[in-house]
C-alpha cells in the first residue's frame, strides 16, 4: 500500500491538500493511506514504523524543526521515499536537492499542479502501471482500476473480472496473469485471484469476498493467512 505522508503546521491547508489527492488517487485506482502532521518531530518520531512505499509533502517552514532539516533526517532513515515540498517561500526550493526533492508545490495550492506533482511521484515509485487493468475487446482497450476488482476466475477458457461495478470477461489464461497483479492480489485455488483489500473473513475452507464465499485449497490456505495478515499489518 503506497503511504502518503503531509507534514504540515496548517490544518487547513492539509486538508485542502488531502482533499485533492484522495480524489485523484480514488480515479486511478491506486491504494493508499494518508496520514497527517502537524510537526517534522512528530513526523519522525513514527517514520520508522510507517511500512511500504511513501511520498512526502513536506511544508519547508516548520516550527522547530523545519521541512529542509525534517527532510535531511529522512534521508538518512529512507532513501527510496519521494520528497515534495510545499512552500509560500520559493526562495528556500534550490536546497530541494540536497535532499533529492522531487518537486516543490507553491501556495495557495493549485489542484492541476497538485495532480501533475502526485502523477510524478507514482511514476517514479511505478505505481502507475498498478493502478489499472487493462481489458482489450473489439471496441478498443477499457480501463478497470485494480481498486474497484474484487477478483478474478477462470471458467470454460475465460478469465471473468468481478468488480464493485459488475462482471466482465475475456479469453484467456488465469495464470497468465500471475506476476502482472498488484501484490494485493493473492491466488487461493486454481481458478481464483482475490484483492485482499475485500476480504471479509477466511473460514474453514473459504474466503469470503464481497458476500460470495469463494474456495480456499489447501496449498494455498497457508500462503494467504500469512498475506492477509501481511495486508492488515500494512
Amino acid at each position: 500500500m503506497l503511504n502518503i505522508i503531509i507534514c504540515d503546521d496548517e490544518k487547513v491547508l492539509r486538508s485542502d491538500l488531502k482533499r485533492i489527492l484522495e480524489a485523484e488517487l480514488g480515479l486511478m485506482g491506486v491504494s493508499y493511506r494518508i496520514t497527517e502532521y502537524g510537526s517534522g518531530e512528530e513526523m519522525l518520531t513514527e517514520y520508522p514504523n510507517i511500512p511500504g512505499q511513501k511520498i512526502l509533502y513536506l511544508d519547508i517552514k516548520l516550527d522547530n524543526i523545519n521541512g529542509i532539516d525534517t527532510a535531511r533526517r529522512i534521508r538518512r532513515l529512507d532513501a527510496s521515499a519521494v520528497i515534495i515540498f510545499v512552500t509560500v517561500y520559493p526562495e528556500f526550493v534550490f536546497q530541494g536537492y540536497e535532499v533529492r526533492a522531487l518537486d516543490y508545490i507553491l501556495k495557495p495550492y493549485e489542484k492541476e499542479k497538485i495532480i501533475r506533482s502526485l502523477q510524478n511521484a507514482l511514476s517514479v515509485l511505478d505505481l502507475t502501471k498498478e493502478s489499472c487493468f487493462f481489458l482489450d475487446h473489439r471496441k478498443g482497450s477499457q480501463r478497470i482500476p485494480f481498486d474497484t476488482i474484487q477478483y478474478f476466475f477462470s471458467k470454460q477458457h475465460k478469465v471473468y473480472i468481478v468488480t464493485t461495478e459488475g462482471t466482465q470477461s475475456f479469453y484467456g489464461k488465469l495464470g497468465d496473469l500471475e506476476g502482472s497483479l498488484p501484490s494485493c492480489f493473492v491466488r487461493i485455488h486454481n481458478r481464483y485471484f482475490i484483492n485482499l483489500k475485500y476480504l471479509d473473513s477466511l473460514e474453514k475452507n473459504c474466503a469470503i469476498v464481497g458476500n460470495t464465499a469463494l474456495p480456499v485449497s489447501r496449498s494455498y490456505k497457508q500462503s494467504l493467512s500469512i498475506a492477509y495478515a501481511r495486508y492488515m499489518l500494512e
